[in-house]
């Protein structure tokens, strides 16, 4: 009995092991690419690094001086609320507009199809090819959408030049290029709807609003949850946007966090500050991804 128990137990080894063999080499490189970058930042963060001060470069004296910076920063806790600002409201409008088109398109048709692939045509151009397509669109000189609208009589100025809708001209335009991610992600769970639950409440006289409501938006639920997530971290990295439409402008209306750590670094040479700015991102993101998914996926939340 010893022999036929040790040798099963003997092959479960060697299995872990070849596993463990097989993906070293992975780890070592992801580890490369990602832990010694973030140890690095970590460090830079905790040094006045600065291209204009070589001789105080590397001093650890006073390790949090960049954090205690921040807190008096006005300029950086303003670029904290620009961030929620453009986060929370291109997050919804994806997956308001990515909702909706979805259950608009559901269906087996070939023209349905057709059209489906088109709206997935901007979650595939490269983030610069967007910003210059929106840049064109809200410049009044050569948009076609302010000559449609001086044709009509509608004049209105340029979107981005004005304090009070340069965030949301953004928000737009970071949904126009991410609301086919929810679209797609909406569309396959749709597949998987049961369709006896949704004939039985049909035979029972319920219309296509209560249909939706009390039988295919919870089995929604999920992956729209798993879709906030997602575009939620991403929108930190609406960079690419804001640098070709606005530039951080008017002012510094459009300047969110991560732009105003590229003007530090970039415009400023003060790379220790720019790196403790971005391990309040990293942190912020890190702490927003399990705080929404704790309350996404808690099985309480499923059960209501």
């Amino acid at each position: 009995m010893s022999l036929h128990a040790a040798a099963p137990t003997s092959w479960q080894a060697e299995r872990r092991r070849a596993f463990l063999v097989g993906l070293a080499p992975s780890l070592v490189v992801l580890l490369a690419i990602t832990l010694v970058p973030a140890v690095a930042l970590l460090v830079a963060s905790l040094t006045p690094l600065s291209l204009t001060d070589p001789v105080a470069t590397f001093r650890f004296d006073d390790p949090l001086v960049n954090y205690r910076h921040l807190l008096e920063d006005t300029r950086f806790l303003g670029s904290v609320v620009t961030q929620l600002k453009l986060s929370v409201s291109s997050v919804a409008l994806q997956v308001g507009v990515g909702l909706g088109i979805a259950l608009l398109l559901h269906g087996p048709s070939r023209i349905l199809a057709a059209t489906r692939a088109a709206f997935l045509i901007p979650m595939v151009l490269p983030p610069i090819v967007v910003a210059l397509i929106w840049k064109i669109l809200y410049t009044p000189d050569i948009s076609p959408l302010h000559r449609a609208a001086e044709a009509l009589g509608l004049p209105f100025s340029s979107l981005i030049a004005n304090p009070g809708t340069a965030l949301w001209a953004i928000s737009v335009a970071d949904t126009w290029q991410w609301f086919p991610f929810t679209m797609l992600m909406v569309l396959a769970q749709l597949q998987m709807v049961p369709q006896g639950p949704v004939e039985a409440a049909r035979l029972d006289g319920a219309n296509r609003w209560q249909v939706f409501r009390f039988i295919v938006l919870p089995h929604l639920r999920p992956v729209l949850v798993v879709c906030a997530l997602f575009r939620l971290i991403d929108s930190f990295k609406a960079f690419p946007l804001i640098y070709v439409l606005t530039n951080g402008g008017p002012g510094t209306v459009t300047e969110v966090t991560n732009y105003y750590g590229f003007v530090q670094a970039f415009n400023f040479s003060f790379w220790g500050y720019a790196s403790a700015i971005a391990m309040v991102i990293l942190a912020g993101v890190f702490a927003l991804a399990a705080l929404v998914s704790r309350l996404g996926w808690n099985p309480h939340h499923e059960h209501r």
